[in-house]
């Protein structure tokens, strides 16, 4: 490892209880712009998670104290109840086809992400997955307070232990598969992130509307190295929140999760013309072993700063 990571290991990587929420609420209050968050949940069929993580933001970061000033989840075109279990919960609902309807949206979670900037306003966003199960507000409150006590830093990702099954640790496997090994290789000033594909980190907005998001699964990826290359590494941390909790994806899943995320590295590393890739799977049959055959995620939506509408919305 670089020795500046060591050294920003030891100034960029905290735990959650080292701001505890009195801390940032007194922070708040001598902020004298009070420098506003907004909390997103990008969605596709969770009704059975999203209105926990709902209710537990609103109850402790809306409620008790004010940390979160606005909570929105927004549907990606989700077929069951998420949206209604959203809303009874308490966040604003939108659906992301609502959202800048003369760019006709893509399949995506990167997709989701960025079009969620035209539909907040708060100057730090923190985004949660809508999956994860015994949700923690430290996973909100843990991300954001770096932010709101240190004007420095700008991008800060969760880390935590991911139990798979009942193996501690086990989880993120693409991340030691494909992202560590790529990020290692090709920008070792990021090898210190422990969860670099993380789905939970607060970011200021005037970073994020610089920023292109790759509009599916690697966006986790090309948001950190971008952000990396914008503000630099001193300005990126990271906040132990403790152990995530979610969904696992199966093996197949996985493996265009990997190829989204490797084109996504490929065109940070040369952005000369490449073809458009697919990756073909296999799934065994009444006859034998089918090939599916799936292209790979690789549209970008420009920085947010870029778009008219979102010009006009944060002049008004």
């Amino acid at each position: 490892m670089l020795e500046e990571v060591e050294r920003w290991l030891t100034r960029r990587s905290w735990s959650s209880a080292d701001r505890p929420l009195n801390r940032l609420t007194d922070a708040r209050a001598a902020d004298p712009g009070r420098t506003t968050v907004s909390v997103v949940l990008p969605a596709l069929n969770e009704e059975a998670t999203v209105g926990a993580i709902v209710a537990t933001i609103r109850r402790e970061l809306m409620e008790r104290v004010r940390l979160v000033d606005e909570l929105v989840v927004i549907d990606s075109g989700s077929t069951d109840a998420t949206a209604a279990v959203a809303r009874a919960a308490g966040a604003r609902v939108v659906h992301r086809d609502a959202i800048l309807p003369r760019v006709p949206a893509l399949p995506g979670k990167g997709e989701v992400l960025w079009r969620s900037l035209l539909v907040t306003s708060g100057e730090i966003v923190c985004f949660v997955d809508a999956d994860l199960r015994d949700f923690s507000a430290d996973f909100v409150s843990g991300t954001v307070g770096p932010l709101l006590t240190d004007p420095a830093v700008q991008f800060v990702k969760a880390m935590y232990d991911r139990p798979l099954g009942e193996a501690a640790g086990q989880g993120g496997r693409v991340t030691e598969l494909v992202a560590r090994p790529l990020l290692n290789l090709h920008w070792p000033q990021l090898a210190g992130f422990v969860q670099p594909l993380g789905g939970e980190y607060a970011v200021r907005r005037s970073l994020l509307e610089r920023l292109p998001f790759p509009v599916g699964y690697g966006v986790e990826l090309g948001l950190l190295v971008d952000a990396l290359h914008t503000v630099g590494l001193d300005a990126l941390g990271q906040v132990d929140v403790g152990v995530r909790v979610h969904r696992h994806q199966d093996g197949q899943a996985l493996g265009r999760m990997a190829a989204a995320i490797y084109r996504t590295a490929q065109l940070r590393l040369s952005r000369g013309h490449l073809v458009r890739p697919a990756l073909t799977q296999f799934e065994r049959g009444e006859d034998g072993f089918v090939p599916r055959t799936y292209a790979v995620d690789t549209e970008e939506r420009p920085p947010m700063r870029e778009i008219a509408e979102y010009a006009e919305r944060r002049a008004a």
